[in-house]
């Protein structure tokens, strides 16, 4: 038969298929059923196409997004300036206002110079002395006058210039040729000044072939005594044109109207200007804002890339990948980088203990089974009933311990799954430690060993936060390991105190004490050493272990030691458990 102590070591791939499952990530195995083919394992140019080319991008979509973002409300911002609605109108009305104060000038010099007082008609415009008076006074200006009678009829236009040939019509040449680009240049900025919302309100000008005062309101206005202005947009220029009527008068009396107009050339140049201006601005904000964004989304983006990229390294690969630290800055990236070190960590730590819990299984799992091969191949043979039924004895205590080892393996396995789903609560440690001595006493028969509880306060609470049946799953499991090494009629003392911080358990016996150089390798799986004259098979090896598990996950400790007398004689063991106490 062979010994629950054998140090043999399993190979992994010997290990049966009920293991091969929950291992299979790291084993690099499969999930395929038996018969089936295997699913062929993803190759690492496989893993370079489906990822690694998205990583060395030269602009990441993280990047993109806050350039976009940083831009956009730069343009709003700077479309905003560009707009200059209310500037606009204020030089509007500044021009209208002087169009008024030129035209009252000019209407007063007419009324005094070019009005002829006649016996027949009264006083009456001389149109050729106005239109020369006119010409005259807009000459510094870039104004154009025109003068209506009270018929209607225009008696004088100062862009008119009479001959012996007639009439000659006096237009300001356009500006020489920029050039292709100024005029690409020219286009698009009219282009986007179009688009603004300002120009859609006012009338378009219409030049009438034989202009009339019915033609344009102001100069029915000032016909009837009053000033009239009007802005119309110019279809020619793009622009606007400005147009203020003056009633022409002698002693109060309406003669005439003079009609002054300008385009928005001045005014158009001004805001070119400005906003010339605030492109400049903006395009050095813009050069700023793009490498500030550049910086921000290399500190942002390029670490969540490198750690993007280490994670992809490590998918698939047995050998471990570093996770690039960068804890040192301080920020949420940081604390990414720190928290995927430590599941990385986490996960490895997991990854080794599942390989070494199945490697270990798979040893224990064998020894019984061997022996119920041995037992089974010589029952065959034999004839002799006293030999086969010693033989059947034989295959049911290894049936027993396969039942006990399984079903310890079975808990072991679904004790961390377990602990992480649920929610501690308090426990209060003295009265559960009471309860299991209760307990034990009541069923105590012969010379099983004696539970005392020695609490420093009896009715104090110690209260720990936890989960009260693995809690006193620890117990039972430290006091059955007691019980099992102390003599008959003995005594199993515990003890329970409270500290600022932390609830501390000890469990005394009165066995043979730990060797020194076990004293940490009794916590170890499927640790074997027994007393001597025990039934073989009878424990499992992990009662310590799985309670070495639960203080842990209750953020514990618990280690042993051996007492001593004064002369260093070993009087027993002693268990210490040490649990955080409830705040």
């Amino acid at each position: 038969m062979a010994s629950a102590i054998d140090t043999e070591t399993a190979n992994p791939a010997d290990l049966p298929g009920a293991f091969a499952g929950p291992t299979d990530p790291v084993f690099g195995g499969s999930h395929a059923e038996p018969g089936a083919a295997p699913a062929p394992e993803p190759t690492r140019r496989t893993i370079k196409r489906s990822g690694g080319r998205a990583w060395r991008r030269a602009f990441s979509p993280l990047t993109l997004r806050i350039l976009a973002v940083n831009i956009l409300a730069l343009a709003l911002l700077a479309a905003g300036f560009l707009y200059l609605g209310k500037y606009q109108a204020g030089l509007i009305d500044q021009q209208i206002e002087s169009l008024e104060t030129q035209g009252k000038v000019f209407a007063a010099a007419l009324g005094e110079g070019a009005v002829l007082d006649s016996a027949d008609e009264g006083e009456v415009l001389l149109p050729d002395l106005a239109r020369q008076m006119m010409r005259r006074l807009v000459a510094p200006t870039k104004t154009r006058a025109r003068l209506f009678d009270l018929k209607g009829d225009m008696i004088a236009d100062s862009r008119a210039l009479r001959g012996a040939g007639g009439a000659i019509q006096v237009a300001e040449l356009p500006p020489p040729d920029k050039g292709v680009v100024r005029k690409m240049v020219h286009r698009a900025y009219s282009w986007v000044t179009d688009m603004l919302p300002r120009r859609q309100r006012y009338p378009i000008y219409h030049e009438s072939f034989a202009p009339r005062a019915s033609d344009y309101p102001e100069v029915e206005h000032a016909l009837a005594g009053e000033t009239g202005e009007m802005i119309r947009r110019d279809p020619a220029t793009g622009g606007f044109l400005l147009s203020v009527a003056i009633p022409v008068q002698r002693y109060k009396r309406v003669l005439g109207a003079l009609m002054l107009s300008m385009g928005s050339g001045e005014i158009e140049e001004e805001l070119r200007t400005v906003r010339l201006e605030v492109l400049r601005i903006f395009g050095a904000a813009l050069f700023v804002t793009v490498l500030l964004s550049l910086y921000l989304a290399g500190t942002i983006a390029r670490p969540i890339r490198r750690l993007a990229a280490a994670a992809e390294r490590g998918r698939g690969r047995r050998a471990r990948v570093e996770i690039p630290d960068f804890t040192r800055r301080g920020d949420e990236i940081g604390e990414l980088s720190g928290a995927l070190r430590e599941m990385t960590d986490a996960l490895w730590q997991r990854m080794s203990a599942i390989e070494s819990f199945a490697a270990d299984v798979a040893h224990e799992i064998k020894n019984p089974l061997s022996s119920l091969k041995s037992a089974v191949e010589t029952a065959v043979r034999i004839e002799d009933p006293a030999n086969q039924r010693r033989l059947m004895a034989i295959i049911l205590d290894d049936v027993e311990r396969l039942d006990r080892l399984i079903t310890d393996i079975s808990d072991a396995s679904r004790l961390d799954a377990e602990l992480s789903r649920l929610e501690l609560g308090p426990v209060d440690i003295a009265a559960m430690l009471e309860a299991l001595v209760d307990v034990h006493e009541a069923t105590r028969t012969g010379d099983r060993p004696r539970l005392i509880l020695d609490l420093p306060e009896r009715g104090r609470a110690l209260m720990v936060p936890g989960i009260e049946t693995r809690l006193s799953q620890v117990f039972l499991n430290v006091i059955a390991n007691a019980e099992s090494f102390s003599p008959p009629g003995a005594e199993i003392r515990l003890t329970a105190s409270q500290d600022a911080r932390a609830v501390l358990i000890g469990v005394d016996d009165q066995g043979p004490g730990i060797p020194d150089d076990k004293l940490m390798a009794i916590f170890d799986r499927f640790y074997s050493e027994r007393p001597a004259g025990e039934k073989f098979g009878t424990h499992s090896g992990l009662g310590l272990s799985i309670s070495k598990q639960i203080v842990e996950a209750h953020r514990g400790m618990i280690w042993a030691e051996n007492r001593k007398d004064a002369n260093g004689t070993v009087m027993g063991a002693r268990f210490w458990i040490r649990l955080p106490a409830l705040a």
